[in-house]
């Protein structure tokens, strides 16, 4: 019979925290850019949306650098203008860091997001859908950024 190793007596090599660190250290960078660089400004060079360069429409991503910097500035109300669901991409990407940095240091997962049900990933690609067809909508375009 095996016995586990003790929480305190784990060993944790630093290659798997390579990726979580150097991954923090770009979304610092990032956000620290975005935060100094309005990206409304005229001559800012950001990348624009690929999809909306293609169709002329917008997508559901569409204003989250815009967001992001309003958010950074500590203007919500201007961020949610650009993209209404900019909270929950940022706590996505924050939720999702933070779980790979816990995996990398042997932790479990975090306790809440594994008892969402497997199927909010169709409810999730959905409302993403939906946003996308309504902001596109005359009758919706506040939606649009």
């Amino acid at each position: 019979m095996s016995v586990g190793i003790p929480v305190m007596q784990r060993r944790v090599r630093p290659a798997l925290l390579a990726g979580p660190i150097a991954c923090g250290c770009a979304l610092v960078g990032a956000a620290t850019y975005i935060a100094i660089i309005d990206p409304t400004a005229p001559g800012t060079h950001l990348p624009t949306c690929p999809f909306y360069e293609l169709t002329g429409l917008w997508c559901p991503g569409c204003g989250l650098t815009r967001a992001t910097h309003s958010v950074l500035r500590g203007d919500v109300a201007a961020a949610l203008g650009y993209n209404l669901l900019v909270p929950f991409f940022l706590v996505a990407i924050v939720v999702g860091w933070l779980a790979w940095v816990r995996a990398a240091l042997g932790r479990s997962p975090i306790r809440w997001v594994t008892r969402i049900p497997a199927w909010s990933g169709f409810v999730i690609a959905g409302v993403l859908a939906v946003f996308g067809v309504l902001r596109n909508l005359s009758p919706f375009a506040a939606l649009a950024p």
